[in-house]
C-alpha cells in the first residue's frame, strides 16, 4: 500500500501541474489567426509581432518566428521545425511519467493480490486445512484491497494521460496551422510591401526573444 501511496501521491501532482500548464496556454485560435492576418494585412508588422509575443502558448510563439524571418525561407523553415520541436517537448513534459503510473499501479495492485493470497493459502497450511473463515480474512481483505486502489489510482491517471496528449496534439496541429496560414498569405502578397524597417525591427526583435 505504501508504494500504492507513493504512485498516487505522485499521480496527483503531476495532473495538477499539467492542469495548470494548459490552462496558462489557453487560446481562441480562431480570434488569434483573424487579428494576426488583419494586422498583417493593414501592413502593421511590428502590431502582428507584438501579438505573437502577448501569448504564452507555442502557436504564438511561432507565428513570431515566422514574421521574424521573413524572406528566408531555408533557414525559417529549419528554425520553425527546431522550435516547433522544443515547443512541443515542453507541452509534453511529464505525459510519460503519466503514461507510467497508468501501468505499474494496476501491477502494484495485482502483486498485492498475489501476496495476500500467498498468505492465505499459507495460513492454510499452518492450520493444516482446519480454518475457519476469519482465519482468512486478513488475506483475501490483502488481495482485494491492493487491486482495487491500484486501479483506482490507473483510471484517473489514464484519462488524464489521454487529456494532456490530445491538448498536446492540439497544439501541434495548431503550429502546422498557423504555418500553412501564414504561407498562404505571403504566397499572396510580396514581402516588399512591408516597410524595410519594420522588418528589420521585427528579426531583431524575435533574435532577443529567442
Amino acid at each position: 500500500m505504501w508504494p500504492l501511496l507513493l504512485c498516487s501521491v505522485l499521480g496527483l501532482a503531476v495532473m495538477i501541474e499539467r492542469c495548470y500548464y494548459f490552462f496558462r496556454l489557453r487560446l481562441n485560435y480562431e480570434s488569434f489567426s483573424q487579428q494576426l492576418k488583419g494586422l498583417l494585412a493593414k501592413r502593421k508588422l511590428k502590431e502582428a509581432t507584438l501579438l505573437c509575443r502577448k501569448h504564452p502558448n507555442p502557436v504564438p510563439h511561432i507565428a513570431g518566428l515566422y514574421l521574424g524571418h521573413l524572406g528566408r525561407d531555408t533557414v525559417r523553415n529549419e528554425i520553425l521545425k527546431r522550435e516547433g520541436s522544443f515547443a512541443l517537448e515542453k507541452v509534453e513534459t511529464r505525459l510519460p511519467a503519466l503514461a507510467a503510473l497508468t501501468h505499474i499501479a494496476p501491477l502494484l495492485g495485482l502483486l498485492g493480490t498475489v501476496t495476500g493470497l500467498v498468505a492465505a493459502f499459507h495460513r492454510i497450511e499452518m492450520l493444516g486445512g482446519q480454518v475457519q473463515p476469519g482465519d482468512l480474512a486478513a488475506g483475501i481483505w490483502e488481495a482485494l484491497i491492493t487491486t482495487v486502489f491500484g486501479l483506482m489510482i490507473a483510471i484517473p491517471c489514464m484519462a488524464a494521460y489521454h487529456w494532456f496528449e490530445s491538448r498536446a496534439d492540439k497544439i501541434a496541429r495548431r503550429m502546422q496551422f498557423i504555418v500553412s496560414e501564414l504561407d498562404e498569405f505571403f504566397g499572396k502578397i510580396s514581402v516588399r510591401d512591408f516597410k524595410v524597417e519594420d522588418v528589420e525591427a521585427t528579426e531583431q526583435a524575435m533574435k532577443a526573444v529567442g
